[in-house]
């Protein structure tokens, strides 16, 4: 298992070991002992699939203080463009993204700390994500950002996602006022 750190602190991927042979294949998605080497110290809670058709756009979501959630995230069949946003004040990455391809061919994950928006576009029909929680769902805390909020910039490559009643609601991102402190982060220790 490889992690690998990007220029916003605290975003990490786990790049697992594969083993194939004859018979199909076999990696480790997740090590406790191996994350917390790693600096990710979370205790996932809760675990969720979708299944979403080629086109369905879910996000940007997150859920505010005290029921934010970090995020271990992979596809299990298919492909997404997985997105995250720092949206946490006083960070020297605060509204910046991190972009990438998640697909049951790469078996990519992604950790997600509090304090980002989270989101995903289907590549693929019959495409299964899976994510990992630390905190449990709690409707009252939920919070959406715009996916296509100018001043983030994200480059979906599409222009008529399918969403949810929901997510059309979500705010603009100068609208939004953000909840998490990039001080109070603890995840990851810093480390990059």
């Amino acid at each position: 298992m490889e992690i690998e750190h990007f220029s916003i602190p605290n975003i990490a991927l786990i790049k697992p070991t594969i083993f194939e042979d004859s018979r199909g294949y076999f990696f480790e998605s997740y090590s406790k002992n191996k994350f917390k080497e790693a600096g990710i110290i979370d205790d996932f809670i809760q675990s969720n699939q979708s299944l979403s058709q080629k086109g369905v756009l879910r996000g940007l979501h997150f859920q505010i203080p005290p029921f934010a959630q970090s995020k271990l995230v992979r596809v299990i069949k298919g492909s997404v463009l997985d997105v995250a946003v720092d949206i946490r004040k006083n960070s020297p990455t605060y509204g910046e993204h991190i972009s990438l391809v998640l697909s049951e061919q790469n078996k990519y994950v992604l950790y997600i700390p509090e304090g980002f928006a989270h989101g995903f576009l289907t590549l693929e029909d019959e495409t299964i994500f899976s994510y990992k929680c630390g905190n449990a769902y709690n409707k009252e805390s939920e919070r959406g950002i715009m996916w296509n909020d100018k001043h983030l910039g994200i480059e979906w490559n599409i222009t008529n996602p399918i969403l949810s009643a929901k997510d059309e609601l979500n705010v603009s991102f100068v609208d939004f006022e953000s909840p998490f402190d990039y001080k109070l982060q603890n995840s990851l220790n810093g480390k990059r």
